[in-house]
């Protein structure tokens, strides 16, 4: 008797469910879905997979005037000069440092604000507060960036606020140093995204068993132990699925807020691969660096996207032993 209660239950891995084998009579009988998918198969393949042939630019000194037999073959030409050029690497560097802040802060923010809005028990003042958050995403960037100026200026809002509090003895040229650039564009992406993203973290705790905050109510559990013991559990298939794919856009750091808010003090801080290759590529009609550059974007994307799916996947696969 004591061995039986001393002995480990033993855990089986689920088996995974087979496939079902495509045959015709499955085909007929989802002939009606088959035929819905039809149009946008064709509009996949007609934007996301015919102009990958432009990619053949990359490895060309592409000219414009010439045909594509008559076009120069150069290898991966492009991709060295790249990797050797030193302003490359400063707008790659700029890329990441960006990218990572918008994708940290904008996850903690957008959680935050999730969990508090839950907590308001008003119906009124929680949808009132939602609004107020996610009305910023409708707006351009064009005018987010007016904003954010007028708001940096040395005569602005913030220079007054922390001039009253004296945090500050005299106004700082936010805009004009380089080392507040990446700040001022992580806190930019938050004041505009952060209230539209919070509107899938809220519809995930709305999922979740109300009887679960009942039992740990029960328990003794105050609101914040159930906010990190139901809530947030709750939602982490959420968070590991909009994680996996955001970090599939890991070099996507923004075009339009650091080309309007850039200027020539900062612009060792405020260049992003998008904003090289229209300088460089575009521009001077270099349009094989420019495919360079975002097939290099495009290669780095898919790989993260792959490696963030596999360490999820190995997770979960853990956790089932």
């Amino acid at each position: 008797m004591e061995e039986t209660l001393t002995k480990k239950p033993v855990v089986r891995k689920p088996k995974k469910g087979k496939r079902q084998p495509m045959t015709w009579s499955l085909i007929k009988n989802q002939r009606q879905l088959i035929w819905m998918s039809v149009p946008l198969l064709a509009y996949i393949i007609l934007f996301s997979y015919v102009p990958i042939w432009g990619w053949t630019m990359a490895f060309q000194d592409y000219k414009p005037a010439l045909d594509f037999a008559d076009q120069k073959w150069v290898g991966f030409k492009h991709f060295k000069f790249l990797f050797l050029d030193d302003n490359f690497l400063r707008v790659l560097r700029n890329t990441l440092a960006m990218s990572v802040i918008n994708l940290v802060l904008g996850f903690v923010t957008a959680i935050v604000l999730a969990l508090l809005l839950n907590e308001i028990k008003k119906v009124f003042w929680k949808r009132t507060v939602q609004t107020i958050s996610y009305l910023p995403h409708f707006l351009s960037w064009v005018i987010v960036t007016g904003i954010v100026a007028t708001t940096l200026a040395s005569d602005g809002i913030v220079n007054d606020v922390l001039m009253k509090l004296h945090l500050i003895k005299e106004p700082i040229l936010w805009l004009s140093e380089g080392h507040y650039f990446w700040g001022v564009v992580g806190a930019s992406h938050v004041w505009k995204e952060v209230g539209w993203n919070t509107i899938i973290y809220l519809a995930a705790m709305s999922s979740i068993d109300p009887a679960l905050y009942e039992a740990a109510e029960i328990d003794g559990a105050s609101r914040y132990k159930k906010m990190f013991h139901v809530t947030l559990p709750g939602i982490k298939p959420t968070i590991v699925i909009l994680l996996i794919m955001s970090i599939g856009h890991i070099l996507e750091a923004g075009f339009e807020v650091q080309y309007l808010l850039g200027n020539g003090l900062v612009v060792d801080w405020a260049e992003t691969i998008d904003i090289f290759v229209l300088k460089y590529g575009i521009a001077q009609g270099n349009y094989s660096l420019a495919t360079a550059g975002g097939i290099f974007k495009t290669v780095v994307s898919v790989t993260m996207l792959l490696i963030a799916n596999w360490i999820a996947k190995r997770l979960g696969e853990e956790r089932l032993l």
